[in-house]
């Protein structure tokens, strides 16, 4: 793969590719990405770019005829392609059958319960009336929270029912409902395998989620749970990757109850939001990591050398338009801050536009610098959609 004529093929050309190819890159490994958007952030730091839907067929299909080994960086992507370049000799991972499995959040939880791993009750259910024939039937009790079964991403497909008024505004769509969890916090843990069979894993990170947008706010890693949670959480990371037959990297989602108990929520096979901050923290990046395991290469060691907290820089609510950072000249200016800006050319109302981690020897220094960078900086548009 080094400085060869071998080429990797990505599917998915946003900020996690983007991050992915600067290894590729320090490597001098041929890229060639598939993205809708000609102004895809990775489009600029790959070998070949490649303008196309990635849930058409015949698109993917042919764009992954000349490449050796194909990954991804999104769960939606056309897995019956990816299916049938597997078939036809091309080295696919995370494997066809586990993307497609994994972006049903029905069949995940199926696959969960079927492998008694531990997670929340759960029912499927076709659409918005069906689910409230479940409920007036006393099939399911409020609290409870819908997810659209496909296309949920970044907060997008969640609906929380705290009250029988939350019942109109359900989505209308194939939905897995689960019960409500009196969560103490929300952890994750990153593993990683290889097709010689090598597994290892990350220390837990803590997950601070932003309600009001449904997503990742803050994390701090290492996260400060009891040696027994984190034993707990890795094991089981390494268990599940193992058993859905991935290699690259899987991101295992965890909620801890109110009594201690390790719940599984669900799971991404790609570089995930919650590990942005091992570029500064760890000996190995996630993204250096996912293609060690794509590739079959010896996986890296996952040792944090120094404590982080990350914040996502999210679009301003009211913002839509071409963006404009405000603040970044005052937080630059702090020891410890690392800017990573995707290179979005337009905001809008909590995108993901970029990340700052703050490295520190203190978990709790790192966290008070980052929460003073969150309000420093400003993602705004030219123009306010109020005026």
């Amino acid at each position: 793969m080094f400085s060869q004529k071998k080429k990797l093929g990505i599917v998915g050309g946003g900020q996690l590719g983007k991050m992915l190819l600067t290894k590729t890159n320090q490597w001098d490994i041929y890229t060639k990405v598939l993205d809708p958007s000609e102004n895809a952030p990775s489009r600029s730091s790959c070998t070949e770019f490649v303008q196309g839907s990635l849930q058409d067929f015949d698109t993917v299909y042919q764009f992954g005829q000349d490449c050796d080994y194909l990954t991804i960086e999104i769960e939606n992507v056309n897995t019956e392609a990816l299916q049938k370049l597997e078939d036809e000799g091309k080295i696919v991972h995370p494997r066809p059958g586990a993307i497609a499995l994994i972006k049903d959040k029905g069949l995940q939880k199926q696959f969960y319960a079927k492998h008694n791993f531990p997670t929340s009750p759960f029912e499927l259910f076709e659409d918005k009336a069906d689910i409230l024939k479940g409920w007036s039937s006393g099939k399911i009790k409020i609290p409870f929270v819908q997810k659209s079964r496909t296309d949920g991403y970044d907060g997008k497909g969640v609906h929380v029912v705290q009250s029988e008024s939350d019942l109109e505004t359900m989505m209308d769509v194939p939905s897995m409902v689960e019960e409500m969890v009196d969560i103490k916090e929300e952890i994750s843990v990153i593993a990683a395998r290889n097709s010689s069979g090598q597994v290892v894993s990350y220390q837990p990170t803590a997950m601070i989620v932003n309600h009001e947008a449904n997503l990742l706010d803050v994390l701090l890693f290492p996260a400060a749970v009891d040696t027994y949670i984190e034993d707990k959480a890795r094991k089981m990371a390494e268990e599940l990757i193992e058993k859905m037959d991935i290699c690259g990297l899987l991101a295992v989602e965890f909620f801890i109850s109110k009594d201690d108990d390790l719940i599984l929520n669900e799971v991404a096979p790609r570089p995930h939001n919650s590990g942005h901050q091992t570029i500064e923290s760890c000996n190995t990046s996630q993204f250096e990591q996912h293609l060690r395991g794509v590739l079959n290469l010896p996986l890296g060691h996952t040792t944090v050398h120094l404590p982080s907290a990350m914040i996502n820089l999210l679009g301003a609510p009211g913002h839509t338009g071409d963006v404009v950072y405000e603040g970044l000249n005052e937080v630059l200016a702090k020891e410890g801050v690392h800017i990573h800006i995707y290179g979005k050319k337009q905001t809008k109302p909590y995108r993901k536009m970029g990340h700052i981690t703050v490295a520190n020897s203190n978990l709790e220094q790192a966290n008070k610098i980052a929460l003073w960078v969150k309000e420093q900086v400003q993602i705004k548009s030219h123009q306010p959609i109020s005026q």
